[in-house]
């Protein structure tokens, strides 16, 4: 009986206390989402603007211009081509220039040059204001391209250029905007006109603080194309780039340095990043001749010979030698310019030898006795229509004549005596240079 009891008996024992509850490993926390970053416009960013109609040369009048170029930040496209911008005409400035050279001719216009300032970038998204460094005069457009490369004998090219010249006349009465043209000049004949802005006037500015950029849309990375080559064909680099200083035959002399900032990123036909965006081109003047007298133009012709990396790309050295030429520019430029295949440019040449010889025919027409009236009228060219009233109500032969051959003189001397015209690229000047493969790895920025 004890044995059973002492088997069936329990114990009264303390319970060990409780483990505490092992720790659970602390899950390492999602990182959060990087947000994008609005791409921002450095302060200085250039920007080329035109408009594409006339506008009255009055203060005050608002214009709609559009980007002749794209805008790229940190090697992405942020600003597509033609996105819309909005200035103001801010004041006027007498054109001593062309008024004396209108006044030569009877026209008292008094003719200005409108200062503009751009505030306004018309985005999808709204418009954007900005602040430029100052107003602005613009210039029509000029756009120029490298012809193909051929040699041609001195009498060739001297019949080239009077086809282009006798084509050139052809086209003003034959190409679309003849009606404009023909009342422009209708009133180059009055004493006085309105004036107006011309449609394809440009101008460059600059931005005076950096401008932040809302979220571009996702599409318009698809519109950013690497530059590549025709199948079949060398590759080809065409770089975008703006000069950081200007350059004219003028004053430049061979040798002298010449730099450009690329603005647009350059791929290969791999669609590798070759040649980073803010890219220096350093390059010097290989030919330059000032304008002389007798109607002698300018000639200017620069290269780049090196082409430097800018800080924080993955390179096995920050400078590289290529061999680029000009292919393209596009500008403000008061001159019609030409760009040969080697890459000079020179005006060209406006000269008519026809016109001093037709004033001259017409003004000998005074001389003859039998129809008073038909002969002062038609010989007296000079000074518009205030001329030839002057010539047809004097009843003189003698004053019609003079006034004739008082023309003739004029385009003698605006054809063939006076001092040719320079090449001046400013400072902004868009220039597009072609340039052979770099034969360089991959280019990557720091971390990538």
């Amino acid at each position: 009986m004890l044995a059973t009891e002492a088997a069936g008996a329990q114990t009264l024992r303390h319970r060990p206390p409780a483990a505490p509850p092992v720790a659970k490993a602390l899950a390492p926390k999602a990182a959060a989402p990087v947000m994008p970053q609005k791409p921002v416009l450095p302060q200085g960013t250039s920007m080329q603007v035109e408009i594409v109609r006339h506008y009255p040369m009055k203060a005050g009048e608002t214009l709609d211009a559009r980007l002749m170029h794209p805008i790229y930040a940190g090697g992405k496209l942020v600003v597509p081509q033609d996105t819309p911008v909005r200035g103001r005409v801010v004041a006027l400035k007498p054109d001593e220039k062309t008024r004396w050279h209108a006044r030569v001719w009877g026209d008292f216009t008094p003719f200005h040059t409108a200062e503009v300032r751009f505030d306004e970038l018309m985005l999808p998204s709204g418009p954007v204001p900005f602040t430029t460094k100052g107003v602005v005069t613009g210039a029509p457009v000029l756009r120029l391209a490298a012809g193909p490369a051929t040699k041609h004998s001195l009498i060739s090219r001297a019949w080239t250029q009077a086809k282009a010249r006798v084509h050139d006349q052809i086209a003003f009465f034959t190409a679309p905007g003849r009606g404009d043209r023909l009342k422009q000049m209708l009133y180059s004949q009055l004493p006085y006109h309105p004036e107006r802005i011309s449609e394809h006037t440009a101008w460059s500015f600059e931005l005076a603080q950096p401008l932040a950029l809302p979220f571009p849309p996702a599409n318009l990375a698809q519109q950013q194309d690497p530059a590549s080559s025709k199948p079949g064909k060398p590759e080809m680099w065409s770089v975008h780039a703006l000069l950081t200083t200007g350059v004219s035959s003028a004053t430049a002399k061979p040798g002298d340095p010449v730099r450009a900032v690329v603005v647009e990123p350059v791929y290969d036909r791999n669609k590798h990043l070759v040649v980073p965006q803010n890219s220096i081109l350093v390059g010097k003047v290989t030919l330059a001749k000032a304008a002389r007298s007798l109607d002698r133009n300018g000639k200017l012709r620069f290269a780049f010979q090196q082409v430097r990396f800018p800080p924080g790309t993955m390179s096995a050295t920050t400078n590289r030698a290529v061999q680029g030429n000009l292919a393209g520019a596009t500008g403000a430029s008061a001159h019609s310019l030409s760009l040969d295949a080697e890459g000079t440019v020179s005006p060209r040449n406006q000269s008519s030898v026809l016109a001093p010889i037709l004033l001259s025919m017409m003004a000998g027409r005074a001389l003859d006795q039998d129809n008073m009236m038909v002969h002062t009228g038609v010989a007296s060219n000079g000074f518009g229509f205030i001329g030839r009233f002057v010539g047809m109500a004097s009843g003189s032969y003698n004053v019609a004549a003079g006034i004739g051959f008082y023309a003739a003189g004029v385009s003698v001397c605006q054809n063939f005596l006076h001092r040719g015209a320079d090449v001046v690229f400013p400072k902004d000047t868009r220039v597009d240079i072609e340039t052979s493969p770099l034969r360089a790895p991959v280019l990557k920025p720091q971390g990538q």
